[in-house]
C-alpha cells in the first residue's frame, strides 16, 4: 500500500504499544477526518490524513470498526459498520518495530432516508375504554395486553373480537406498567420507572420472577425475534435482553440518514423489523432490527378521529401483529376501539 506522507483522521488519545508492553507516549503522528463534523452515512469513504511528526515511517495502517477490517483506497477509508450511532473508529499503524492505535468518535446514520407508509383498515373492534394500552400482543392466537397509570396497571388476556377481558391481573398500585412480550411460555413485562421488570406464566398470569434493569434505566416497550428480547427505554437506543438471565447484551441506536431518534414506546417484531409506536404521536417507526436503521415510517394520521371522543382519550399506543391473518391490530390508550389494518407503502 502507497502511504502519502499526508494521509486524515483527528484523534484525541494515543498509545503506543512496544515491545515492553503498554506505555502512555505522545504519537509520531497527527491526524484528521475530512468531515470536522464526524458524521457519515452508512457505506460513506472518509477522508483521513495522517501527518508524521518526526522520521517514524508507517508501514502499514489498517482500520476498524465494530471489530472489522475497513477496505481503504489512497487516502480514503469505507465505513461499513454493523450497525448505526455513536461509533469509535480504530486505526493500528506499524513501523520501525512500534506498533501504535488510534481512535475516533464518530456517528453513523443510514445509507438512505425512510420510505413512507399508510394503511387500510380491515376490521374495527371494541376495546375497553378505560384501557391505558401499553402493551399488545398476539399468543397462539390470543390477544394479551398490558395498561399502565399508577393503581390502575394490569394484565390482560382479550377476545379481540368482541373486546371481552378474559383473565386479568391488577399490578400493585405502586407500578406503572409498561410494554409486554411472550417467550418460550413466558410473559415478560416492563414498569415505567421502578426499574424492574416481571415474569409471569402466560396460562395462570402466576408471577415466576421478577428481573432489575441495567443501563436502560426505563421500561417503555418490549417485542421478541424468537430468540431475545428487545426493550426500549424512551433513548435513541434498543436494547437487546437475554431472555434467561434478561441482562443487556448489547444495543442498537436508531437512525435515518440525516438524524437519531428517540421516544419509542410500544414494539412488535416482523419478519426483522422492529414497528415502534412512537410516543405522543401517530406514526410507527420501521426499524431494521439488526442495524437499527430506519427504513419506514407509517403515518396513521386520521385513525384517532375514528374513536369516541372523552375528556380522558390519549395517544395511539398499541401494535400486534396476528401472524395467520398477516394484518396488525392497532388502538390507543383509553381508545374504544380497536383497528385491524394493512400496512401498505404510500
Amino acid at each position: 500500500m502507497n502511504i502519502p506522507k499526508i494521509l486524515s483522521i483527528s484523534f484525541l488519545s494515543i498509545l503506543m504499544f512496544g515491545c515492553g508492553g503498554t506505555q502512555k507516549k505522545l504519537l509520531p503522528y497527527s491526524l484528521k477526518l475530512s468531515n470536522k463534523d464526524k458524521r457519515y452515512q452508512h457505506g460513506d469513504w472518509a477522508g483521513f490524513k495522517l501527518i508524521s511528526n518526526g522520521s517514524d515511517v508507517p508501514e502499514a495502517l489498517s482500520f476498524f470498526l465494530d471489530g472489522k477490517a475497513l477496505e481503504t483506497k489512497g487516502d480514503s477509508v469505507k465505513l461499513i459498520a454493523n450497525s448505526l450511532g455513536n461509533k469509535t473508529l480504530e486505526l493500528r499503524i506499524s513501523g520501525d518495530n512500534n506498533s501504535y492505535k488510534l481512535s475516533e468518535k464518530i456517528k453513523v446514520f443510514a445509507e438512505k432516508g425512510p420510505e413512507l407508509y399508510t394503511y387500510t383498515i380491515v376490521n374495527t373492534y371494541p376495546h375497553d375504554i378505560n384501557a391505558y394500552t401499553q402493551g399488545l400482543e398476539f399468543y397462539k392466537d390470543t390477544l394479551y395486553e398490558s395498561t399502565g397509570l399508577r393503581g390502575f396497571s394490569s394484565l390482560r388476556k382479550v377476545d379481540f373480537k368482541t373486546g371481552k377481558v378474559l383473565k386479568k391481573l391488577a399490578l400493585p398500585d405502586a407500578i406503572f406498567g409498561e410494554g409486554i412480550t411472550i417467550l418460550n411460555n413466558r410473559l415478560y413485562m416492563l414498569s415505567w420507572q421502578s426499574g424492574k421488570g416481571f415474569v409471569f406464566d402466560p396460562t395462570t398470569f402466576k408471577e415466576l420472577s421478577q428481573f432489575s434493569y441495567g443501563q436502560s434505566k426505563e421500561g417503555w416497550g418490549l417485542c421478541n425475534d424468537g430468540k431475545k428480547l428487545f426493550k426500549s427505554d424512551g433513548s435513541q437506543k434498543i436494547w437487546f435482553l437475554d431472555p434467561q438471565n434478561l441482562s443487556e447484551v448489547s444495543h442498537i441506536e436508531l437512525a435515518t440518514n440525516k438524524s437519531f431518534f428517540k421516544n419509542t414506546n410500544e414494539l412488535e417484531y416482523v419478519n426483522g423489523l422492529i414497528y415502534a409506536n412512537v410516543y405522543q404521536k401517530e406514526s410507527v417507526m420501521v426499524i431494521n432490527a439488526t442495524s437499527g436503521a430506519i427504513e419506514g415510517v407509517v403515518n396513521f394520521a386520521g385513525l384517532k378521529k375514528r374513536v369516541t371522543p372523552h375528556s380522558e382519550i390519549d395517544v395511539l399506543n398499541g401494535i400486534a401483529y396476528h401472524p395467520t391473518r398477516k394484518t396488525f391490530f392497532v388502538t390507543g390508550k383509553k381508545w374504544d376501539k380497536m383497528f385491524e389494518v394493512r400496512i401498505e407503502k404510500k
